[in-house]
């Protein structure tokens, strides 16, 4: 890739000289004759790849903007245009656009946050309310995946008894999944008037949704034979209908920690099995991180809340219409559209309050 001057304020962002590394480095990978031996491998290093290309490009296509800019305000200065000034004005709103959308991407670099991500929800005690409240949350993050060009696989799925979802458990792939979607991780809270009382009255529900990062087996992870359980089942889809007619679906605890996982994406329980290991790895990796900052936050006196009482975010559909975070105090009144996945002011929001 060409050198090109690099912009002062772009310039400090991120390391370019690795970045441009890894894409060599990733294009000799592709032009390997072994390639495609491991397809899994392959669409990881791709997408890896491209990622990074989006991200170089958006660079130096900034940097040309900001030069340009830079040029026409020097005319400026010496032939003051009204027409020119007023133009000027608009390409500057506009940059300033890109480049917190730029900055943006930026923050996501942590060890994982360019991973794959694994989504579950959890509907609370409620019964039908909350298990609609669930698939309508469903709905919400496969709309807003679909809009970023990420794509969805269901690795489990629990149906409601009457509506809804009982548990469901979504691998959402592509460049950054895990980086966005960690804001999305507590207890999401419904104020509605609910479609299933007769009396008209007006419920709670609450759904938690829980997201780590998909894990490589390049990652190790130490997880001894003899701390697992093991069951297998019947795997079934949405709506209650049957995918196959043998025991494929793989369910693991893990008994030291008590955490769960469950696959039935696929027919054979191998590919199951193995799908269901790497969510473990990913469960216990984000244990031991959570562990981490439990001992600096502890050590600082930070006292955090937590269980169904630490709400992230309230949806209220009834007596007003409101989306709000309450981390971040961002809030909007358009509940339709965050419904159909327009996510992104509570994700940046979130994002930025970690800077």
């Amino acid at each position: 890739m060409k050198q090109r001057r690099k912009s002062s304020t772009l310039g400090g962002l991120f390391d370019l000289e690795n970045k441009e590394a890894r894409i060599q480095e990733t294009d000799e990978m592709m032009l390997d004759p072994n390639f495609w031996n491991d397809q899994n491998a392959a669409q990881e290093i791709i997408s890896e790849s491209k990622g990074l290309k989006d991200v170089v490009n958006e660079f130096y296509r900034l940097t040309d903007e900001q030069e340009n800019l830079e040029m026409t305000m020097e005319l400026l200065k010496e032939e003051p245009d009204e027409e020119m000034i007023e133009e000027l004005g608009e390409d500057l709103a506009a940059f300033k656009k890109s480049m917190a959308e730029y900055e943006l991407q930026m923050l996501l670099s942590g060890p994982y946050d360019s991973s794959n991500a694994i989504l579950e929800l959890h509907p609370g005690a409620g019964g039908t309310e909350s298990q609609d409240w669930g698939q309508m949350l469903l709905r919400m993050y496969t709309r807003w995946s679909e809009k970023h060009g990420f794509k969805v696989e269901t690795l489990d799925y629990l149906p409601g008894d009457e509506a809804g979802i009982k548990s469901v458990t979504l691998a959402i792939r592509g460049h950054n999944a895990y980086g966005y979607l960690k804001a999305e991780k507590g207890v999401h809270r419904l104020v509605r008037i609910s479609p299933f009382d007769s009396a008209g009255r007006r419920h709670t529900s609450f759904v938690s949704c829980d997201v780590i990062p998909e894990i490589t087996n390049e990652i190790e992870i130490d997880i001894r034979t003899e701390d697992l359980k093991i069951d297998t089942y019947r795997a079934t889809g949405a709506g209650g209908q049957h995918i196959n007619t043998t025991d494929s679906a793989v369910r693991i605890t893990h008994m030291p920690t008590g955490v769960v996982v469950a696959c039935q994406a696929e027919r054979s329980q191998i590919k199951n099995r193995e799908k269901a290991m790497q969510m473990l790895k990913g469960k216990l990796y984000q244990l031991k991180v959570e562990e981490q900052q439990a001992e600096v936050d502890e050590i600082r006196g930070e006292q955090k809340e937590i269980g169904w009482s630490s709400q992230i975010r309230s949806y209220v559909f009834h007596p007003y219409s409101m989306v709000k975070d309450h981390r971040t105090n961002a809030e909007t009144g358009n509940v339709g559209a965050v419904m159909d996945g327009d996510l992104d002011q509570f994700i940046n929001a979130y994002l930025r309050s970690l800077i």
